[in-house]
Order: structure tokens, then C-alpha cells, then sequence
């Protein structure tokens, strides 16, 4: 999917499941997954959305 579609993606989802979420890169493109189902390269970590962070 286009990045900004996943960053979209990734900050709702993460404010509405209350879960941190990862958004990654890979070669076929970017992907939002629950951080702790993410058990690739961190290298492969784009940004991280943490609903309880400020």
C-alpha cells in the first residue's frame, strides 16, 4: 500500500485497538502490523504508533 494510506492506517488503528503498531517497508510496499507480531528486521521498522505516548 502507498505510505500515506499505511500511516493513515496505522495511527487509526493504533488509537482505536489501544495497541502499539508498526509500520514497516518490504518490497512490496508498506504494511501496519501489531508491534508485538512484528518479528522481522528492525531495519524494516518506519515508524512506530504508540496510542499512549504524548
Amino acid at each position: 500500500m502507498p505510505l500515506a494510506t499505511a500511516q493513515s492506517l496505522g495511527w487509526n488503528l493504533s488509537r482505536t485497538l489501544m495497541t502499539v503498531i508498526v509500520l514497516i517497508k518490504t518490497g512490496q510496499g508498506y504494511f501496519v502490523i501489531p508491534a508485538d507480531e512484528f518479528d522481522g528486521d528492525p531495519e524494516q521498522v518506519v515508524r512506530e504508533y504508540d496510542p499512549f505516548a504524548r
